[in-house]
């Protein structure tokens, strides 16, 4: 994930600085010169890493800090903050038009994920705020980019207007025209990318933002290619004006930098962020949660509205009632584990918990194929089994083992799994014993 090794070695200084308890001018000098170095490998900008270290120092050495009783503290809450200011404060929201359908126009390199992420994003206004998009094939010339835009568009169920090899300008305006007759709200334009900047693209694309005059030019920007993507913004803004940008591959062993270069550099903020390659992972960038992601802090609202999005809550307060009185099967425990799979994968809910960012876990606690491996095993057991795990002997295990490719000891563990999962939950609705269970938690030494 984006921001890992960044994430790392902020947790080191400020352990250090914590270690330290009262702090002088020369603690905080030697952490901001570790900072500065954490920030330049993580490829940020260096005119961005200057001016932030300067502002963050500025700050971190005053009186009110370092006499403070946790001068280590406020300085995590400085950086959090500059952080936060950095990739742009607040939340940037799409402009929608008064008169439909609003136009949102895509624009970036070739490889970015502009087809792609385009189609999610409006799958997204589709998905959560009822919107009608429609998507047009303006990009005339990669092979088979209309073809990609009618597959992740059927996928999405997000109608997609296309007229061949013919001239960008004409598909953007017939596409607008087709959505005021067909009552879509919203047109995202696919438009052209080369490998490069080069002034035949730019044209194109200033040609079909002078005929359409879009209400967003999003610059959708591969946060893997790092500075290039920063220098990409800067020569697509000077061209075009743009009014946002779209970070994708935020889930891949980026460095990260280009998310905290990009504001600083252009003064556009970054609206939406793709953070994996499902169609519906994509998300609303919000400064002040991915700075928060960044110092190892978690992510609990995305984690919250991740969990909203992807847990029926009908069923959960049902399965709740079944645990309450003993009666949860392994069928509701594999439709939990089916819902928790659409939240995304472990390391990223995991990533949005406090405490847990940078910590050396368990590789297998982390792998999805886990759970991938419990899906088979109570689907190789019997409905009747499902709703009796207790009579689960010897040979019926061996059976469901080799039905599901697994070793009776996978088996075994799954149901020892289930019944502590049975066990804690009886002890938490019972007054006295959840009191006991809450005493013996917090002698136990937690991550977080």
């Amino acid at each position: 994930m984006a921001f890992e090794s960044l994430t790392e070695k902020l947790s080191n200084v400020f352990k250090r600085l914590r270690g330290k308890g009262n702090l002088k001018e020369s603690d905080v000098k030697e952490a901001m010169k570790e900072i500065k170095m954490a920030l330049l490998e993580a490829d940020v900008n260096f005119k961005v890493v200057k001016s932030f270290i300067a502002t963050v120092s500025e700050r971190a050495v005053g009186q009110e800090v370092l006499e403070s009783l946790t001068p280590a503290q406020m300085i995590v809450k400085i950086v959090n903050e500059e952080l936060t200011a950095l990739m742009g404060g607040g939340d940037s929201k799409l402009n929608i038009s008064s008169s439909p359908p609003t136009v949102v126009m895509l624009v970036g390199l070739q490889g970015a994920g502009k087809t792609t992420n385009g189609a999610k994003l409006a799958g997204l206004m589709k998905r959560q705020n009822n919107k009608r998009p429609l998507l047009a094939a303006c990009d005339i010339y990669r092979p088979a980019a209309i073809t990609q835009l009618e597959v992740v568009g059927g996928q999405l169920d997000v109608p997609v207007f296309q007229m061949g090899q013919t001239d960008p300008v004409d598909i953007a305006k017939a596409a607008i025209a087709h959505a005021k007759k067909h009552g879509n709200d919203m047109v995202f334009l696919d438009t052209a990318g080369r490998l490069h900047v080069d002034e035949a693209l730019m044209n194109e694309l200033r040609a079909i933002k002078a005929a359409v005059n879009p209400d967003e030019i999003l610059l959708v920007v591969d946060a893997m290619i790092g500075q290039d993507a920063v220098t990409a913004a800067k020569a697509f803004d000077e061209a075009l004006d743009i009014t946002g940008v779209m970070l994708t591959k935020l889930d891949g062993d980026a460095r990260g930098g280009a998310a905290l270069s990009i504001r600083s550099v252009t003064g556009k903020p970054i609206k939406f962020a793709g953070t994996g390659e499902k169609l519906d992972q994509i998300e609303v960038f919000h400064p002040d949660r991915m700075a928060s992601r960044i110092l190892g802090m978690g992510d609990v609202l995305t984690l919250i509205e991740k969990a909203q999005q992807s847990v029926d809550e009908k069923k959960a307060l049902e399965q709740m009632e079944k645990l309450r009185k003993n009666k949860y099967t392994l069928n509701d425990y594999y439709d939990q584990l089916t819902q928790l799979k659409g939240m995304g994968s472990m390391e990223d809910i995991l990533g949005m918990m406090p405490g847990m960012q940078g910590m050396k876990l368990d590789a297998a606690s982390l792998d999805t194929k886990m759970l991938t491996q419990i899906e088979a095993i109570i689907q190789s057991m019997t409905p009747y089994e499902r709703e009796n795990p207790n009579v689960l002997n010897s040979s019926r295990k061996r059976r469901i083992a080799m039905g599901s490719g697994t070793q009776v000891q996978d088996v075994n563990r799954l149901l020892k799994q289930f019944d502590m999962l049975q066990k804690m939950t009886q002890q938490l609705v019972n007054p006295k014993k959840a009191r006991g269970f809450m005493n013996r938690l917090r002698g136990m030494k937690l991550p977080f």
